[in-house]
């Protein structure tokens, strides 16, 4: 698999950003350790799916392309999806939940797919989308579960260690598992004394139950404010990729999840959505103790501008320490 990621990476030449690489001696002061954060709310489409989905695409046989794809998606892998099909010339369908953010929406519609609405309390994304998939003649590109995204997810890993050498941790956010299980693949190839370790919402912690028991559990439509990560469960490909790769899962609260955000937005001067801040939030919360070298996968920054302002107008004890 590692060289799968290897080759997706070469696939990807040219066509996705290679994004920065941003550091803060604030940070590092305030966490004890060198903090590395590899920024792909810097990507294509604001957020690391572009590599998936593009690995994933590009692959496709000329008819599979004529035909079109499908996804589903709440925003980040449909943005990627629509643009990449845009890009390669591939009709792209969406299906997205009615109460997706208006931000993500708009860009997936403005890269030129058709989106199809669904009501997440009376059907699932993936009932619709394989409906759909049978109708049309589809080829379905799933958001995590399919291993040439889960390779095209793992560069963002991969360029960060072939930048960096050598890390003592990697923190990456986890919803579904495919950047998890690629970062965690590109790392140990890479660095196999790096411990790579997951970090979700406590409101939606079905991957660490899932690591910790060794038995897949899932959560519906979690109450969390990252709402990348309100995927009902890893894969079957994602989850035992996690078990064999991935060193460790921690859980942060929605408390350490809105901090994060306002320190990147405040210190740093990034946007930086909810999901994407999770891996800083672990470490500014103390709900995990990092030292060395750490790493951290900034996943995306596709936030609208009402669940910005309001995350913005919380106060923050670190504000009163500048």
């Amino acid at each position: 698999m590692f060289d799968r990621i290897k080759a997706a990476k070469e696939r990807l030449r040219g066509y996705a950003n290679v994004t920065p690489v941003m550091t803060s001696r604030t940070l590092n002061q305030m966490v004890g350790a060198d903090v590395f954060l590899k920024c792909e709310n810097f990507q294509r489409v604001g957020a690391f799916k572009f590599r998936g989905a593009f690995n994933a695409i590009s692959q496709l046989t000329d008819q599979q392309k004529s035909n079109g794809v499908i996804t589903y998606s709440s925003g980040n892998h449909a943005q990627a999806v629509a643009l990449v099909g845009q890009l390669l010339g591939v009709p792209t369908t969406v299906v997205m939940p009615n109460d997706a953010p208006g931000v993500k929406r708009a860009a997936t519609e403005g890269y030129g797919a058709t989106v199809i609405e669904y009501d997440p309390e009376e059907t699932t994304r993936e009932e619709m989308a394989k409906v759909l998939k049978a109708e049309h003649g589809y080829t379905l590109i799933p958001p995590f579960d399919h291993l040439d995204v889960i390779a095209g997810q793992g560069t963002a890993a991969l360029e960060l260690l072939e930048d960096l050498k050598r890390l003592d941790m990697l923190l990456v956010p986890c919803g579904g598992g495919g950047l998890l299980s690629g970062s965690a693949i590109a790392s140990k190839g890479m660095d196999p004394a790096c411990k790579v370790i997951g970090i979700e919402p406590e409101l939606a912690d079905d991957a660490s139950r899932s690591f910790h028991t060794k038995t897949l559990h899932t959560v519906k439509n979690p109450p969390t404010i990252a709402d990348g990560t309100r995927t009902p469960s890893l894969g079957k490909l994602t989850f035992p990729l996690v078990l064999e790769y991935v060193d460790d899962m921690r859980t942060v609260t929605e408390t350490a999840i809105i901090e994060a955000v306002q320190f990147l937005f405040y210190r740093m001067k990034m946007v930086v959505e909810p999901s994407g801040a999770l891996g800083l939030a672990a470490l500014l919360s103390g709900a995990l103790s990092g030292s060395g070298r750490v790493g951290v996968i900034i996943s995306g920054g596709n936030i609208d501008a009402e669940t910005m302002s309001k995350i913005l107008r919380i106060s923050n004890n670190f504000l009163s320490t500048s």
